[in-house]
């Protein structure tokens, strides 16, 4: 790699200027959207462009979370509304495809707090805890984290060790909970543990006596998230710590397909922003001739194929989100769009990085961290083999995971 090698391209008067804006929706998508949805979708792309993307890469490098990203966030007014019950699927989804267009570890902090968080409590939560967490919350103002996964249970939430005993007084936690986003800076969290050996969740402060919490560093994904790991070392809490609607880890699985759902449209955000941001670093990069390297039969092939995926990746989101608004949304079909989605938009980001060549994987551009990024999401919140046996066992009746 030379010097010169992340310099901007050289600019030509007769091809379109650097910046300019280049459609993704090729199916005019946009203009199903309501007028709320559209306000919606213009709001996060400004606070994408504003408060984003001029620093996230800088963020990703040093392992920090954004200057007052939690505050900023509460002050979009959105997970108000999740609190409230007033955002519909459509339009949630939406803000995640903007939110995650400028970064996934982005998204995540606001599907945490928002899907499975604000989403659990209002769920599963007894009408006390509602009125405790859910307007702080929604305001972030209080920071939630959902601790389910364990440092030796993933995929198999089921074979949990953290436990749960009762007592006079209430219930004793004891165990631990790795990878959890927002871990370090949450106020409350929720945690999974097994009671006479049935999954049940408690609403647990993080400031009770033998909570405790630790950063994950040295990640080169997710570089811009607090992940954390929970230790729980003979926690007190009341009897009113237990979720009353949370009786089983079929309760967990369903919080965890809403926010499945929110990735569905987010991974399509990134999608979209590697694609246009390789599209504008192309279509200004004069290679042969003096010609911009999009006039290319082979980079064509490349941009067309990655239009019909981002295409059919919108068009399974929006699906699903007319499934959800009718209720009639399914655990398998959230499982092949999570599936789909994920390992489209890593192939997308790929595909970019490729044609980027060497400043593909600098960070004056976003494919790179997009694509480090995008390796956590293919993992978190089921993995794609796991998604897979979901998807088989409804195709053919029998669970092959069993």
């Amino acid at each position: 790699m030379n010097a010169t090698t992340h310099s901007a391209p050289k600019q030509n008067a007769s091809k379109p200027i650097k910046g300019q804006t280049y459609t993704t929706d090729f199916f005019d998508l946009d203009e199903d959207w309501t007028e709320e949805q559209r306000a919606a979708i213009d709001q996060v792309r400004r606070f994408v462009d504003n408060e984003i993307l001029p620093t996230i890469n800088e963020d990703h490098n040093v392992e920090k979370l954004p200057d007052d990203i939690m505050a900023k966030i509460g002050q979009l007014g959105i997970l108000e509304m999740l609190a409230d019950g007033t955002l519909d699927p459509i339009t949630y989804g939406l803000i995640c495809r903007e939110f995650e267009r400028g970064s996934s570890a982005l998204r995540s902090i606001v599907s945490v707090q928002g899907s499975l968080v604000i989403g659990c409590i209002r769920d599963n939560g007894s009408d006390e805890q509602k009125e405790r967490w859910l307007k702080p919350l929604g305001s972030m103002e209080a920071v939630g984290c959902f601790g389910l996964t364990e440092p030796d249970f993933g995929s198999n939430p089921s074979g949990m060790v953290t436990r749960a005993e009762k007592t006079d007084k209430g219930y004793v936690l004891n165990g631990a909970k790795c990878w959890i986003t927002s871990g370090t800076l949450a106020h409350v969290a929720i945690i999974w543990a097994k009671l006479d050996g049935v999954v049940k969740a408690f609403l647990v402060p993080t400031d009770t006596p033998g909570f405790d919490s630790a950063a994950i560093k040295g990640k080169w994904s997710f570089r811009t998230s607090d992940t954390g790991q929970l230790f729980l070392a003979d926690v007190e809490v009341p009897e009113s710590a237990l979720m009353p609607g949370a009786k089983s880890l079929g309760r967990a699985m369903a919080t965890l397909n809403n926010a499945r759902y929110g990735i569905v449209w987010g991974v399509a955000g990134a999608a979209r922003g590697c694609f246009e941001e390789c599209l504008d670093y192309l279509q200004n990069r004069v290679q042969f001739d003096n010609r911009p390297l999009t006039c290319h039969q082979l980079i064509q092939n490349k941009f067309a194929w990655m239009a019909a995926e981002i295409t059919s990746m919108e068009l399974i989101a929006k699906r699903l989100g007319e499934l959800k608004l009718d209720g009639r949304l399914k655990p398998h079909q959230v499982s092949l769009a999570k599936m789909n989605n994920c390992r489209k938009a890593i192939e997308i980001a790929r595909t970019c990085r490729e044609l980027m060549g060497a400043n593909g994987i600098h960070s004056e551009y976003h494919i790179g961290r997009r694509l480090v990024d995008l390796e956590t999401v293919l993992t978190y919140e089921g993995t794609e083999h796991i998604h897979s046996l979901i998807l088989g066992q409804a195709i053919t009746g029998i669970p092959a995971y069993s």
